[in-house]
C-alpha cells in the first residue's frame, strides 16, 4: 500500500461552513492526499465537521496562535514528503489540483509552489514562472502563499516557519531558500478559489495593512509612493472581468491603501 502523494495541512477557527467541502474536495482527488487538520480554537460546528468526516483534528489554544506555529504543528503530524498548506475556506477547483502540485514539486530546484493568475506587472499569468532571489527582490510582497502553497517537508524539517511573525511566514521561510540558490514555482494551473466573503473594505484593508506591515520585519521595504498606488491602481485588471471593474472594487482599493499604509510600517496583523 502506496502512501499519501501529498499532506494538505488545514489550519482552522470557525470555518463550520468551509471545512467540511474543502474535506471533501480533497478526498476527490486523482491522488491520496492526507489530512492534517490544526483547529486554534472554534468556537462554531468546525470540530464536529471534522470529526464528522472521520478526522481527529489537532487543537491547540488561540492564545498560542500564530500562522507559522499552527503551519509547524501540522507539519510535525504530517507522514508526506510534500506537504501543501491550505486555508479552511479556500476550495481546489479541479480533481487534478493535489496531482499538480506534487508534480510541481518534483524538480529539487523548486523548494515551494503556489498558484497565481498574475504577473507582478498584473498582466495575465498564463504559465509557470520561477521565481528566483533576484525577482523576489525587485517584486517584494509577489510570490508564495500558505494560503494554497505546497512546500517540501525535508527543508521544513531543516528551518521550520518562524512562528514569531504575526504574519508573512510563508514568505519570510521562501525568502530563506531563494538566498540558498532554490526558486519557487508561480503556476496558474495551481490556483484555487480563495475568497474572504464576510470581509468587507475595511477587514481587507486591515488584514493587508498587517500582512504588509509583518513583511518589514524580515526584509527592508521602500515606502510605496501615492503616485505608485494610483499606478497599480490604474494599471491591469487584476483577477476582474476589466479594468473598469477592477478600479471600482472598494475591497482592491482598501488592499491598496493597506499596501501603502504597511509599507511604512504602520499596523500589525496577529
Amino acid at each position: 500500500m502506496t502512501g499519501p502523494a501529498i499532506s494538505a495541512l488545514i489550519r482552522c477557527r470557525d470555518e463550520e461552513q468551509g471545512i467540511g467541502p474543502l474535506i471533501d474536495t480533497l478526498r476527490a482527488q486523482t491522488v491520496p492526499v492526507e489530512l492534517v487538520v490544526v483547529d486554534s480554537g472554534s468556537r462554531d460546528g468546525t470540530l464536529e465537521e471534522v470529526r464528522r468526516r472521520g478526522i481527529a483534528p489537532i487543537e491547540i489554544s488561540p492564545e498560542s496562535f500564530t500562522f507559522g506555529h499552527a503551519l509547524n504543528v501540522a507539519a510535525a503530524a504530517a507522514t508526506s514528503d510534500l506537504c501543501v498548506a491550505i486555508s479552511a475556506h479556500a476550495l481546489p477547483e479541479s480533481k487534478e489540483w493535489a496531482g499538480r502540485m506534487a508534480g510541481a514539486l518534483a524538480e529539487e530546484r523548486v523548494c515551494c509552489a503556489f498558484g497565481v493568475r498574475i504577473k507582478p506587472d498584473l498582466t495575465p499569468l498564463e504559465a509557470p514562472l520561477l521565481q528566483d532571489l533576484a525577482l523576489a527582490e525587485r517584486h517584494p510582497l509577489y510570490g508564495y502563499s500558505n494560503s494554497a502553497g505546497g512546500f517540501r517537508r525535508a527543508l521544513w524539517e531543516e528551518r521550520p516557519f518562524d512562528e514569531r511573525l504575526p504574519a508573512c511566514e510563508d514568505k519570510e521561510w521562501a525568502l530563506h531558500w531563494l538566498r540558498r540558490g532554490m526558486v519557487v514555482r508561480l503556476d496558474p494551473e495551481l490556483t484555487v478559489w480563495h475568497e474572504h466573503p464576510e470581509e468587507g473594505p475595511v477587514r481587507s484593508y486591515r488584514r493587508v495593512r498587517g500582512d504588509v506591515a509583518a513583511f518589514r520585519h524580515f526584509m527592508p521595504l521602500e515606502p510605496i509612493s501615492l503616485g505608485e498606488v494610483l499606478t497599480k491602481w490604474w494599471s491591469g485588471r487584476h483577477l476582474h472581468r476589466s479594468s473598469t471593474r477592477a478600479r471600482l472594487d472598494p475591497r482592491r482599493i482598501a488592499m491598496l491603501a493597506g499596501e501603502w499604509v504597511g509599507a511604512r510600517g504602520q499596523g500589525q496583523r496577529r
